[in-house]
């Protein structure tokens, strides 16, 4: 048994996509994921499964939730040393790294869109974009950055799931135990 994290993207934002995460626990165990526990509403979930194909367990959770709560939810699985190998590659200084975020990309980028993007600067706020993870800092907070989720998305057109400082580094001990 392999333990896996998945990243679900834009659950329980503002109301929408609300999905109650014991009930998300019970329907993934359903579908023979084991092991399986949430963190924090946001959709965190760690899971075991003896399957090793990620686009595998990643379509089998993405159907669970359609089929079950009647709306898609993109899903991006990664292991416990995926998460490791990104966490540690994050080039902003320790200081600015407990402050900064961790865009998952569930595609790379085409280069003339990173190319793009890359050209453009905000104050107090900086990026760098990688195939698998785009890090962020804001001097001014998450909230009221230009930089947001969603302006990733449109820019490099495609799909993005930001997770902060804090909550990787709990989701990293939590795949670390299991």
């Amino acid at each position: 048994m392999k333990t896996y994290i998945a990243l679900l993207r834009g659950i329980n934002v503002s109301g929408q996509k609300k999905i109650p995460m014991a009930e998300l626990c019970e329907l993934l165990s359903g579908i023979g994921l084991e092991n399986v526990q949430t963190y924090i509403q946001s959709g965190n979930v760690l899971f075991q499964s003896s399957e090793e194909n990620l686009q595998k367990l990643e379509l089998k959770i993405h159907q669970a939730i359609k089929s079950h709560f009647g709306f898609d939810v993109p899903v991006l699985i990664k292991t416990h040393d995926d998460l490791q190998s990104i966490f540690d590659g994050c080039p902003f200084s320790e200081e600015k790294k407990k402050n900064s975020y961790f865009t998952f990309l569930f595609e790379s980028p085409k280069q003339e869109a990173i190319e793009a993007v890359a050209g453009l600067s905000f104050t107090n706020e900086e990026f760098i974009i990688t195939p698998e993870c785009i890090y962020f800092y804001s001097a001014i907070g998450y909230g009221k950055a230009k930089c947001s989720n969603n302006f990733f998305e449109r820019k490099l057109k495609i799909t993005a799931t930001a997770r902060n400082y804090k909550t990787m580094v709990k989701l990293l001990a939590l795949s670390e135990a299991n």
